[in-house]
């Protein structure tokens, strides 16, 4: 036998990802592998001789850099002789500042960290990372690439994203030689977006540090740092030549960030049998100790790895929560695609949206999927009106702003004839206007017109190789009448000069004021401390362009009352059979149209019809003391002589009810009123007047659409507002309706 139930579930997107059980020996356990070392630390002569039940002298590279750059051994003693579930309660307690956490926090060995997570649950996690993030106020980060690596596209989606309020924009290449291109799209489409966007270029770090000093990117975040020596080596570096490499950056005034995240070290088969969890908390002492200003954690682009594992989403949440208990900027992830199933990839994201960190994301894709050169967003370009909903439901501030379509069109055109006017000042491949306005337009590279890729490498080389920088770029834009993007270029410029964006977890808002650790402190003590999303900020939130005035959902509604029904007195018990027509108070009045948009006039015709078809007449009552379909259904049956009637609200929600039923009980109810057709009203008619005449009747048909309520809801309940303002405390009246059935 096979259960149908079970088909049907095996066929849902969750069950399109891989699961597997825990195998600590691969490095397939996310937290408590039983190879994990427990805490330790002993100190001799300001030195440590012994962390985490290893002895100097069997110090791997790693070992040796924590100790000696990542400890602060003036408090570590003290710190691993604190009880780690102390500390974890200490996260948790908004009675103790995050000052007096990452104090202690900053001599824990890595074993330490792992061991005071281990007592804390997913809730108290976030709460401790909102607490312990390093910049008050949360920001987002966006992706913008191309398949085509189109320059318009580029720019256009970039300037976008700016003016959608991310504070960050990464690019990345399909094919490296177009690097400064790509980068300089994302920089001129940015500024034109809004000032103080930061931006960056993920391409081979000598690359990326030649294309930051021409002064097109502002930022870096793939100085990738693994948690085990022999990964380390395999990608050719060492916690010194990071660390080196950051200092280059640093230098130049590029912000930096680091790129860690559970998982790495045994997709390239070198965990040494320790949880993914643990080889992170090295990770990110390792990246302390270099002096980066933040790391890209939340295991990016190997999420797949860890969730398939038991505990997978706690523990990249446990790991963005570790690099804010040392201090760092944490871009915590949500960027690559984490699952088939829409639940769970929220529910994933939900860890890092309700508390908020730095970035939300380190990478939410502001274009179409397909067109994400970084493997796929989590999140993307037709997930915009969600995410904004999402912050407008829970009043959280992560990182997004709703714009209109007028907004969006405005800004990518501008963008986009931007980059063509350097483009034609520099003598680039030029851009055509019918590339402009494909870029304005379009959704993705598909709506873009092919370009020469020859003759764009080959240009991108030569400015690579040339002198040409920033300045050439401002040149360009002010030449070409683009004053306003070019001062913003020239703005960061300056800024990099003055390299207070290098300061902890650093953005800029939209007039180039620096938000940092240091001037935009987290002060987050408990209810009513920190960063709260109210004023300017929450009314911003809520102007979602598809929220409507209240009064539109019922003008919809209301058309020229008919004529032909006319009230002519006080409605009277009927003394033959017949069957009686109860309409709500606003019927043909304050309301004329059912909520599926049908004249009152023509649903009262089709009942008739359908009465008048079995033989029987019908009276059409208002009843005005009640908008409930329940009770106007039974005070009509009431007054029906055969005790039958439909009670009918304006909305066009109906109920066949019979004398001597209890009001909430009934012969058919017709709950769902945006699906009745005319059609429907007159088999009401035809049922109504059978039950009358006692013959045997087959219920109305009609289907359930189990969106309706949350389609309609709003609408049904200003209607029925509407509906119950006109309620009077007066008797049922007798109204005429001139009517012919129809032929």
């Amino acid at each position: 036998m096979q259960s149908k139930r079970f088909q049907i579930l095996a066929e849902r997107e969750i069950n399109q990802e891989t699961f597997v059980e825990p195998w600590p020996e691969a490095g397939l356990v996310v937290t408590d592998s039983p190879y994990d070392p427990q805490p330790s630390l002993r100190i001799e002569a300001g030195q440590v001789v012994e962390m985490d039940g290893k002895e100097r002298a069997d110090f791997d590279s790693l070992d040796l850099f924590i100790a000696g750059h990542a400890l602060d051994l003036a408090v570590a003693e003290e710190a691993m002789a604190t009880p780690s579930q102390q500390i974890a309660h200490m996260l948790v307690d908004i009675n103790v500042s995050h000052q007096e956490v990452r104090r202690l926090v900053a001599g824990c060995t890595p074993a330490k960290l792992c061991d005071i997570i281990r007592h804390m649950n997913v809730l108290e996690m976030m709460v401790g990372l909102g607490k312990m993030r390093v910049r008050r106020t949360p920001a987002n980060q966006a992706h913008v690439t191309n398949w085509r690596e189109h320059p318009a596209l580029l720019a256009a989606d970039a300037a976008e994203a700016a003016l959608r309020g991310f504070a960050e924009v990464e690019t990345t290449v399909r094919v490296a030689r177009n690097a400064p291109f790509n980068a300089l799209a994302i920089l001129i489409g940015t500024q034109t977006g809004r000032g103080g966007v930061l931006t960056q270029c993920a391409v081979e770090e000598a690359l990326g540090l030649k294309i930051a000093m021409k002064g097109l990117t502002s930022y870096a975040e793939t100085l990738s740092v693994y948690g085990t020596e022999r990964t380390f080596v395999d990608g050719d570096d060492t916690p010194w030549s990071k660390a080196f490499l950051a200092s280059a950056y640093a230098s130049r005034g590029v912000k930096v960030r680091f790129t860690s995240g559970t998982g790495s070290e045994a997709l390239m088969g070198n965990a040494e049998q320790c949880s993914m969890l643990y080889l992170e908390a090295r990770c990110l002492l390792v990246t302390k100790g270099a002096g980066s200003q933040g790391v890209q954690n939340g295991s990016i682009s190997c999420i797949a790895l860890p969730e398939s594992l038991p505990g997978g989403v706690r523990a990249v949440l446990a790991e963005n929560l570790i690099a804010s208990m040392l201090g760092l900027e944490c871009a915590s992830g949500n960027d690559a695609l984490a699952s088939h199933s829409q639940i769970r990839k929220t529910a994933k994201l939900m860890c890092q949206f309700i508390p908020g960190t730095d970035f939300i994301h380190s990478g939410y894709s502001a274009v179409p999927k397909r067109d994400n050169l970084f493997g796929g967003g989590n999140y993307d370009a037709e997930d915009f009106d969600d995410y904004n909903v999402l912050q407008r439901d829970m009043q959280i501030d992560a990182g997004l702003r709703p714009i209109t379509e007028e907004q969006a069109l405005a800004i990518r055109q501008q963008a986009a004839q931007a980059i063509q006017a350097v483009y034609a000042e520099l003598d680039f491949p030029p851009i055509s206007d019918e590339e402009v306005e494909a870029a304005t337009t379009g959704h993705s590279s598909d709506d873009m017109p092919e370009r020469d890729i020859i003759a764009d490498l080959a240009a991108a080389d030569q400015f690579l190789a040339g002198e040409q920088n920033m300045l050439t770029i401002i040149s360009a834009l002010q030449k070409r009448g683009f004053a306003q993007t070019a001062g913003n270029i020239l703005e960061m410029g300056r800024q990099r000069v003055a390299g207070d964006y290098l300061q902890p977890s650093a953005i800029f808002d939209r007039d180039f004021h620096v938000l940092s650790g240091i001037n935009d402190v987290n002060d987050y003590a408990g209810p009513g401390t920190g960063y709260r999303v109210e004023n300017g900020r929450w009314e911003e939130i809520q102007r979602i362009p598809q929220a409507k005035p209240p009064y539109d959902f019922v003008d919809a509604q209301v058309g020229k009352p008919t004529e032909k029904l006319v009230e002519i007195g006080p409605a009277k018990a009927g003394t033959r059979p017949e069957v009686i027509v109860a309409v709500g108070p606003a019927f043909n009045k304050a309301l004329t149209r059912t909520i599926g948009g049908l004249e009152h006039e023509d649903v009262l015709k089709a009942i008739l019809t359908g009465v008048a078809s079995e033989g029987l007449v019908a009276r059409v009552v208002k009843v005005y003391a009640s908008s409930d379909c329940a009770a106007i259904g039974h005070l009509g049956a009431q007054l029906s002589g055969s005790g039958i009637a439909i009670g009918l609200q304006s909305r066009g929600t109906a109920v066949i009810h019979k004398r001597g039923l209890a009001r909430l009980n009934n012969l058919e109810l017709f709950p769902m009123s945006p699906l009745l057709t005319l059609e429907h009203y007159e088999a009401m008619g035809r049922n109504a007047a059978r039950y009358a005449q006692g013959l045997p009747v087959k219920p109305v048909a009609v289907k359930i659409d189990n969106w309706a309520r949350l389609k309609l809801i709003v609408k049904t309940a200003l209607l029925h507002r509407r509906e119950t303002e006109q309620i009077e405390d007066r008797p049922p009246a007798e109204l005429a309706f001139d009517w012919e059935p129809e032929v």
